[in-house]
């Protein structure tokens, strides 16, 4: 009885120093989660400083809270680029690239390669004491996909101080208690970045389609006149995509296989997958991602039209201009489909070639997945602008997702097709009916009346 219960408090003060490490732990980490950054932080100096735009990239790549843990560790020193560097001198299309929601990882890992987690400051006696001899040394940065590569901080001759490629040019440009911040002359580009861009750009990687002709195609049965000749594997569908949108079992289906082929050339519902998760992270684009997927079955049909070869491109409105559809737009039965069906273009467009075709023919009308409605497309302000009157749209989101064969394109408006004008039929005359009493032939009139005169006509029918 005596080791029973020796056992049972043996049992008890384990569980309590079981509980007691697990509550210093939760503890601990509910301190550090809830570090607060000092408004004397370099954090801050940096976010009223004249980088604004590096300024604006921290806040774009969603950096703060992990720069905010590392200066509650450590201090850190940023060699912020100057806004020239990053607005004039970078090349547009790498911009582009960075800027791109899809590539958030690779700007990511630009801007942490230009922090050190560690305080360099630059210090007269050291300048002085290297002003005629060159030297350098090898820093980490807080880039974890660096792979391995370290950042170089060098000092020549004249007694310039550069960070790898980069000169420094305005060394102690802000110092608080938690980091300092010296100023460069241009971007240091990772490789591993690098790489990435170049990937993304290679010509390879990227599905392009190329416009071709449709074969003739028999309106009665809607199929092929003639026999197509043999198509390669990826090639667009020969068929229409409105046979394509059809249901029924007894269409002929698209020669460009779909996901489940042999070669897997188009995931399409991957890709639709893709756009509708960008369109969410762009952010403005809500509402037209919760009819896509929630209200209505058009994800899976684009994602199947996708896989068959087709392109499409997406005139997205933003959430601002679907919140001005009423109730009674919404309300009628296939309205949310009908609605996505007018802004939704079988054609891949961008905003260069949207941009250059108004600027090249005036109007331009595209075909819709609605028939048989059309859209107008014309130049404006600098922009395309689609439909007319109170009912148009600008462009003003280019380019928020491009893969090579979806493409979408941000509206401040929602596109609505002209009504349909019904032409009453004209009134047919009424026509009384008159019914027409015999003629007499003008002899009998002249007997009758000389007859009439001698008081005989009545005993002739005729006369009567």
């Amino acid at each position: 009885m005596g080791f029973q219960i020796y056992g049972v408090f043996r049992l008890s003060l384990l569980f309590f120093f079981c509980f007691t490490t697990l509550s210093a732990a939760a503890l601990r980490d509910n301190i550090s989660s809830n570090t607060q950054i000092n408004s004397n932080s370099v954090l801050v100096a940096l976010l009223d400083s004249h980088y604004t735009e590096l300024s604006e990239l921290v806040e774009k790549a969603l950096l703060l809270q992990t720069l905010e843990e590392a200066v509650s560790k450590h201090n850190i020193t940023i060699f912020a680029p100057k806004n020239e560097a990053l607005e004039r001198d970078l090349d547009p299309e790498f911009k582009r690239f960075l800027l791109e929601p899809r590539n958030l990882k690779s700007l990511q890992n630009l801007l942490l390669f230009h922090m050190i987690p560690s305080r360099i400051e630059e210090r007269p006696s050291q300048e002085s004491s290297y002003a005629n001899k060159s030297s350098h040394r090898t820093v980490t940065s807080l880039c974890k996909d660096a792979f391995g590569e370290n950042l170089r901080i060098s000092r020549n001759k004249n007694g310039d101080k550069h960070i790898s490629e980069a000169k420094i040019i305005k060394p102690n440009d802000i110092v608080r208690p938690d980091g300092i911040i010296h100023g460069i002359e241009r971007v240091l580009i990772p490789k591993s970045v690098q790489q990435n861009f170049n990937s993304r750009r290679n010509l390879i990687s990227i599905s392009a389609v190329l416009p071709q002709g449709a074969p003739e195609v028999d309106p009665r049965t809607h199929r092929l006149k003639k026999p197509a000749s043999p198509v390669p594997a990826g090639s667009p569908p020969a068929l229409p995509i409105y046979d394509a949108m059809a249901p029924g079992p007894a269409l002929a289906p698209a020669p460009a296989p779909g996901p489940g082929g042999p070669h897997h050339h188009f995931d399409g519902e991957a890709q639709v997958k893709d756009f509708i998760q960008t369109l969410l992270h762009y952010g403005g684009y809500n509402e037209l991602a919760d009819i896509l997927v929630n209200l209505t079955s058009l994800a899976s049909e684009m994602g199947r039209l996708v896989s068959e070869g087709y392109v499409l491109t997406v005139l997205a409105p933003n959430d601002e201009a679907m919140a001005k559809l009423t109730t009674d737009q919404l309300s009628e039965p296939g309205a949310p489909e009908q609605i996505v069906y007018y802004h939704l273009i079988p054609e891949y467009q961008t905003e260069e070639s949207m941009y250059n075709a108004v600027r090249r023919f005036g109007k331009v009308r595209y075909d819709t997945l609605r028939l048989p409605y059309k859209v107008v497309a014309e130049e404006a302000d600098g922009s395309v602008k689609f439909g007319q009157g109170e009912g148009s749209a600008y462009l003003f989101d280019p380019d928020i997702y491009t893969d090579g064969r979806i493409s979408v394109q941000g509206i401040d408006g929602v596109l609505l097709p002209p009504e349909e004008t019904e032409v009453a039929p004209k009134a047919a005359p009424v026509t009384s009916k008159v019914v027409a009493q015999p003629r007499r032939g003008k002899l009998m009139e002249l007997a009758c009346r000389m007859l009439g005169a001698l008081g005989q006509d009545s005993q002739f029918n005729s006369c009567h």
